[in-house]
């Protein structure tokens, strides 16, 4: 069998790998793309795209719902999942066309199989059909993704699911036990109960979202009891009896149960690092199956990296594609800085939505930081106040400088409508270094949520006008 030489050939089509190919192509690499399954990998076909797709019709229900109270007459709203069902697949596919397009107008040769790196940079892909395709790197860069975690006793079919099923459902069930209480959780039960459904969210740790600021997570929690989410926390889940007739008994507790309709198990992912070989490599992966790489993505192999969900850093995608730009940068001698992952933005897209950059509070001072901190409501602003979004807030952390003052901002942190598309300012002060000084000379457009950001910074220089 011949083998055919690239400049880079990436193992896997998600975020990271698709990122890696186009990024490495714009540079003038020629690059080899092997997908098993179908491009833009678990973030889109049955991850981030998806599920942000059900969130927006969720809450397009709510706003008919609540039309009432902006002045408009509306019938009893109801919802026709399929339809919601098949809006998810029609963005799905359209994206999917998009990146396959990329392919072509990049030049990047895009070969369709499992991909296993042996010896020598070279990937053997083995296509649905058994034959084979030998493609040589003078890079490689492993991009597989991950899988959804399960729990014993919850095997995968009837009313079990995992986020890849739940998203593929036409129907709202009526009943839903979510298993864990994390970003992926809270967001499907946030969905789930928007369109009418009874949820309950059943999570191990004391509380849900561990790891959240505090004040950021009692906002969510709050409004989580507002749309009658049942939320039972400190609780270990045993097991489950079908009842026959389609729903389910879940156990949990000390003796508790509950009978639903579906249950979505959704207690993390693991990394997919089953079919990549490896044979004849240097290439090192723990016993949690995540790949070993340095700080600039490398394995102990030389010249193969990895990046994104199948190493141990934050599973998002777009730390995924700020590693990808990392590694080729590094495989290409340019110059060019480790991923600082403590400072990566983070979005939950549930509602109310959470985002944040740098460390909370709790993390801040157990770091050693003396800190000022200042934080405002979103009901004084008049922008939420116009939306009927009233609840969340904006808190923003910073050093305490030797005069008393506040100086370089630490962490951002946010709860309230469209706090995802505000944090760009806050991400770009915390990885800036930037100081409240600096910040309060920002103008914010008003009426406008970001005016809370300002306003929030503005107060931490002494000063302030609505705070």
């Amino acid at each position: 069998m011949s083998s055919e030489q690239f400049d880079l050939v990436v193992v896997g089509g998600g975020p990271g790998g698709y990122a890696a190919a186009f990024y490495a192509a714009s540079a003038g690499m020629n690059v080899a793309l092997v997908e098993k399954d179908t491009i833009g990998g678990t973030c889109l076909n049955r991850g981030c795209i998806p599920a942000k797709a059900f969130l927006e019709s969720s809450a397009v229900f709510r706003h008919v719902a609540h039309a009432k109270d902006f002045g408009v007459e509306s019938s009893a709203p109801t919802v026709n999942f399929a339809v919601t069902q098949a809006r998810k697949q029609t963005i799905v596919n359209g994206l999917v066309k998009g990146l396959t397009g990329l392919t072509k107008s990049k030049k990047v040769t895009y070969v369709l199989g499992t991909g296993s790196l042996g010896a020598d940079r070279t990937v053997t892909v083995k296509s649905a059909d058994g034959t084979t395709r030998s493609l040589v790197g003078t890079n490689v860069m492993l991009a597989a993704g991950s899988v959804p975690r399960t729990i014993p006793g919850f095997s995968v079919g009837g009313p079990i699911m995992t986020s890849d099923e739940v998203l593929m459902l036409d129907k709202v069930p009526a009943r839903i036990a979510v298993i864990g209480g994390g970003a992926i959780g809270c967001e499907f039960a946030s969905c789930f109960a928007d369109l009418g459904a009874s949820v309950t969210i059943l999570e191990g740790l004391p509380k849900i979202l561990p790891g959240l600021d505090p004040d950021v997570a009692n906002v969510v929690v709050k409004s989580f009891k507002k749309k009658n989410i049942d939320i039972r926390t400190g609780v270990q889940v045993t097991g489950h009896k079908p009842t026959g007739s389609g729903s389910t008994v879940v156990s949990f507790g000390a003796g508790e149960s509950i009978e639903v309709d579906a249950v979505v198990v959704s207690v993390g992912r693991r990394p997919y690092s089953d079919e990549l070989g490896l044979a004849g490599t240097q290439v090192k992966v723990t016993d949690r199956g995540f790949v070993e790489v340095d700080g600039y993505c490398r394995t102990s192999e030389p010249n193969v990296y990895a990046v994104g969900d199948l190493i141990a850093t934050p599973q998002l995608a777009h730390v995924a594609y700020a590693e990808a730009i990392v590694a080729v940068k590094h495989m290409r001698g340019e110059v060019v800085y480790p991923v600082m992952y403590d400072r990566v933005p983070w979005a939950i897209y549930c509602h109310p939505e959470v985002a944040w950059a740098g460390p909370s509070e709790e993390e801040a001072r157990a770091a050693g930081h003396d800190v000022v901190v200042a934080k405002h409501q979103f009901r004084a602003n008049s922008r939420a106040m116009i939306l009927g979004e009233p609840d969340g807030l904006v808190k923003v952390i910073a050093k305490k400088d030797r005069n008393g003052r506040a100086g370089q901002v630490l962490g951002v942190h946010m709860v309230g409508p469209w706090v995802t598309e505000q944090l760009s300012g806050g991400y770009l002060a915390v990885n800036w270094e930037a100081t409240v000084d600096e910040i309060a000379e920002f103008l914010q457009p008003h009426p406008s949520l970001t005016e809370l950001f300002g306003e929030t910074v503005l107060s931490l220089t002494g000063r302030s006008i609505n705070a």
